[in-house]
């Protein structure tokens, strides 16, 4: 069970596990938006239902340019689970083969482990590439990498409920649920649900 954390503005902060919302409430930083119907936290003298989306009482600061660490699971779903390089998909590759990171300009060489400089490669694209640039190894790359939105990322990693989506699309609008809704992890009922 997750739970939508908003700002104290309604911004879409993040998804946090349930029993870490029922807190948040508990110690009055946030208030209870949406619940998940039929479920409930319980204790020898209280009830919670379990919250599908919280909003923080108070506002919290986010930086403007909020730097997310680069992890596999969020790399590769930027990438939509394909090879940069050769363009196959995580469901296309066979035997050893397999979805890792690539540095376009290698740690060896000086590049950095930051958004712009990895790639999702599968495994034998990264051999032949090794430790050189892609053009020196004769490949190209589909798209230019960028630090991608993490709320995005969010939405293509775990399902977000109806509840929830209704929340995003009031704040980002529908165009930020399509640009996710093909991919992998999104619950269709999320996308098509109406904005209430």
């Amino acid at each position: 069970m997750s739970c939508l954390a908003l700002n104290a503005s309604f911004e879409p902060l993040t998804i946090v596990p349930a029993r870490r919302a029922v807190r948040l409430v508990l110690d009055g930083k946030a208030e209870i938006l949406e619940e998940d119907s039929g479920h409930f936290f319980r204790s020898e003298s209280r009830v919670v239902p379990v919250p599908a989306v919280i909003r923080l009482v108070r506002y919290v600061h986010v930086p403007y340019r909020f730097r997310r660490q680069v992890t596999n699971t969020f790399l590769f779903a930027r990438d939509d689970y394909t090879c940069q390089y050769c363009g196959r998909r995580k469901s296309e590759l066979r035997g050893r083969q397999f979805l890792t990171r690539d540095h376009i300009r290698p740690i060896s060489r000086g590049g950095l482990n930051s958004w712009d400089n990895v790639v999702t490669s599968c495994s034998p694209c990264n051999n032949r590439k090794g430790g050189r640039l892609p053009a020196e190894a004769g490949l190209t790359l589909r798209h230019e990498p960028s630090e991608p939105n993490y709320v995005h990322l969010v939405w293509v990693v775990r399902r977000v409920t109806d509840a929830q989506a209704k929340y995003i699309r009031m704040f980002y609008g529908e165009a930020a649920l399509a640009e996710v809704a093909a991919r992998p992890g999104l619950a269709p009922e999320a996308i098509d649900s109406p904005t209430g």
